[in-house]
C-alpha cells in the first residue's frame, strides 16, 4: 500500500510506504481515540456496540465500559479527566480516574443537545464540541426527535459547568459540524462539515471566541472511494490531517492539498500516541490501525501530564530564594551571591530555549562572522554545552523550544528602527530558505520540539512562544543560545516581567566577545534570572526528573 503524495512537502511528514497495520478488529464502528500520556494506552469508542475499549502493545484490545451511552469523541483535560462526548444522553461528560461522572453540557436555551461528537481541551482548561445529530439516527445513537432546530458549536468554559455551553458559531452555519481542532498556538479553529464535505477555518480571540469564520477547504469527496470529513487533527507544524475518501487527506496551513494516507476501510478519526508521539492510529469502521509519522501532533493540554514525582529535600533557607516551584540557587550567580544551594528544577514544568543558533549568527562564513561571534561560540563551547543539555531535556521531558530569527525574501515587515535590524537587511542575512538562516550542526530540531519564528530580539514579541508554554502548563524557562547581551537577555527579562522562572546556564550562551557576554551575566542577567552553567542544570535534572 503506498500513500499518494500530491506534493513534496507531505515527504517530510510520513514515509510514502509506512505500513498501516491493524491493532484490531471485528468491531461495529470505532471512534474517538486518544492517547493516555502516563500509563500509554489507547482508548477508543465502539459506538454502536455501546462499548468503549483500550488498546496497549502488552495485551492488545479489552473493553473497559458496557454501557458507554454510545460515546463517539474522546480527549482529557489537564488533569487526565476523561471528556466524552455521549450520543444516547446527548450530554458532554466529565469522568475522573475514579470514575466519578459529571455532566458539563446537555441543554441550550432549555433544550436537549443533539448529540456531542467531537471535542477539544484549549489550554486554558475551556472546552470546543460540535453538535450534530447523528446521535439521534439508529445504530450511531437512540432514535428519537430533536430538540434544537440546528446544528451548532459550542465550548463549555472553565469552571462554568452549570451555565449553558456558549454557542460560538451562526446556528444555521454548519450542516452537521463535526471534526474539530486547534493550531499549534491555538490562534485558529478548524471545523468541518460532514454534509457540505468541507473545512471552515476561525480566529480564535483572546477570550476564547470565534471570529472571521472563513472557508478552508472543500470538496472533500470521491464517488469512487468511501469516507468523508470526520475526525481531523492538526498536527505540531500546523498541517491539518482529517478523514476523508480512501482515508486522511493533509493541508497545510495555507489550505494546500499535499497527501492522501490510504487507510483499508472507511477511516472515522485519527489521533497520535506511543511513546514519542509519532504514531499515529486511526479508527476505520471494524477496526483500529496504526501508521509511524516523521511528525507529531499539535501540543494539547493533557501531553505534558507526568506521574507525580517525590518530595523534593527541602532548600536551606536563604534571603535570595527563588520559588521553589521554579527553581532555586545552583552552584553560580543568583541575585549577585555565590552559593552551593543545589538547583531545584522540575521537568515537567520547564522549557529549554535555544535562541538564534543559526549559521549566519554563530558559524563561520555565516553574515555576522566578523563580529567575532563565531570565535566567542566556540570559547564557551556553546554548540556541544547545548546540544548535551537538549539531549537530557528531552530525555527528562523536558519541553524543548527553538526560536530562529526568519526574514521573508526582500525583508518584509522587518523594522529599521534599531542598528542591529538595519545592519541585518544590509548583510542579506537570516534569510529563509537560505544556508544562513539555518540551525547550526548539532542543535537541528529532533522528533517533538518545537520552533518558534521571530523577527526581534526577543523570542516573546509577535511569536507563539507564550501560547507553546502555557499549553504544556511550563513555567520555568532555560534560557540559552546567542546572543547574549541581546536575544538571551532580552528574553530572560521579559519572561521575569511575565512571571516566568528564567534559568541562564551561562556556558550555552555566547555573543561577540567576552566582555559583552561578562557584562550581561555578571550584572544584567542576575536580576532577572537564575544564572548557572549547564553541569549544574544536568545534575538537577537528572535528580529530580
Amino acid at each position: 500500500m503506498a500513500h499518494e503524495a500530491l506534493e513534496l512537502a507531505f515527504h517530510k511528514l510520513i514515509d510514502e510506504y509506512a505500513p498501516v497495520i491493524q491493532l484490531g478488529s471485528g468491531f461495529t464502528f470505532t471512534e474517538g481515540p486518544i492517547w493516555h500520556p502516563v500509563e500509554h494506552f489507547l482508548l477508543f469508542s465502539d459506538m454502536p456496540a455501546d462499548v468503549r475499549r483500550r488498546w496497549d502493545a502488552r495485551h492488545g484490545v479489552r473493553q473497559v465500559a458496557k454501557p458507554s451511552n454510545k460515546g463517539n469523541g474522546l480527549t482529557y483535560d489537564r488533569d487526565l479527566n476523561l471528556i466524552v462526548c455521549e450520543h444516547a444522553t446527548s450530554s458532554l461528560v466529565r469522568i475522573a480516574p475514579d470514575g466519578t461522572r459529571t455532566v458539563l453540557a446537555s441543554h441550550f436555551e432549555g433544550r436537549e443537545l443533539n448529540s456531542p461528537n467531537d471535542v477539544v481541551v484549549k489550554s486554558d482548561g475551556d472546552i470546543y464540541f460540535t453538535d450534530p445529530w447523528y446521535g439521534r439516527m439508529p445504530g450511531f445513537g437512540v432514535e428519537r426527535p430533536r430538540d434544537l432546530g440546528f446544528q451548532g458549536v459550542y465550548r463549555v468554559r472553565q469552571g462554568r459547568a452549570d451555565q449553558d455551553p456558549e454557542l460560538l458559531v451562526d446556528r444555521y452555519q454548519f450542516g452537521q459540524p463535526n471534526g474539530l481542532c486547534f493550531s499549534p498556538d491555538e490562534r485558529l479553529l478548524y471545523i468541518n462539515d460532514t454534509e457540505k464535505a468541507l473545512i471552515r477555518v476561525f480566529d480564535v480571540r483572546p477570550d476564547g471566541s470565534l471570529s472571521g469564520g472563513r472557508l478552508f477547504a472543500e470538496g472533500l469527496k470521491d464517488d469512487t472511494k468511501p469516507g468523508v470529513p470526520d475526525g481531523m487533527k492538526c498536527d505540531a507544524l500546523g498541517n491539518v490531517w482529517v478523514t476523508a475518501p480512501g482515508g486522511l487527506w493533509v493541508y497545510t496551513p495555507d489550505g494546500n492539498h499535499i497527501g492522501k494516507v490510504d487507510v483499508p476501510e472507511l477511516a472515522a478519526n485519527l489521533h497520535w500516541g506511543g511513546e514519542d508521539w509519532r504514531t499515529l492510529f486511526v479508527c476505520a469502521t471494524h477496526s483500529v490501525y496504526s501508521v509511524q509519522t516523521k511528525v507529531g501532533p499539535r501540543n494539547e493540554p493533557f501531553m505534558t501530564t507526568r506521574p507525580a514525582m517525590a518530595t523534593a529535600v527541602p532548600e536551606p533557607a536563604t534571603t535570595n530564594a527563588v520559588p521553589t516551584s521554579a527553581a532555586s540557587s545552583a552552584t553560580a550567580h543568583h541575585s549577585g551571591q555565590e552559593g552551593s544551594t543545589p538547583l531545584q528544577i522540575e521537568p515537567s514544568r520547564t522549557a529549554l530555549i535555544i535562541q538564534d543558533m543559526q549559521n549566519d549568527v554563530v558559524m563561520d562564513g555565516g553574515a555576522f562572522a566578523s563580529s567575532g561571534s563565531p570565535e566567542h561560540c566556540r570559547q564557551q563551547n556553546n554548540i556541544e554545552n547545548t546540544a548535551r543539555l537538549a539531549e537530557v531535556c528531552r530525555a527528562k521531558g523536558v519541553m524543548v523550544i527553538h526560536v530562529w530569527f526568519v526574514v521573508e525574501p526582500g525583508a518584509p515587515g522587518l523594522t529599521m528602527n534599531a542598528p542591529l535590524f538595519h545592519g541585518l537587511w544590509e548583510a542579506n542575512a537570516l534569510v529563509r530558505d537560505t544556508w544562513g538562516v539555518a540551525p547550526v550542526p548539532g542543535l537541528e530540531p529532533k522528533r517533538g520540539d518545537f520552533v518558534v519564528t521571530k523577527m526581534r530580539m526577543s523570542a516573546w514579541e509577535g511569536t507563539s512562544l507564550e501560547t507553546i508554554l502555557k499549553s504544556g502548563g511550563r513555567d520555568t524557562i532555560i534560557n540559552t543560545g546567542a546572543w547574549t547581551n541581546m536575544s538571551v537577555e532580552h528574553t530572560a527579562r521579559t519572561g521575569a516581567d511575565k512571571g516566568y522562572h528564567i534559568i541562564t546556564p551561562e556556558d550555552c550562551c555566547s555573543t561577540m566577545n567576552a566582555d559583552w557576554h561578562n557584562a550581561s551575566i555578571n550584572y544584567a542577567q542576575q536580576n532577572v534570572a537564575v544564572v548557572t552553567d549547564t553541569n549544574s542544570v544536568i545534575q538537577s535534572l537528572n535528580l529530580n526528573g
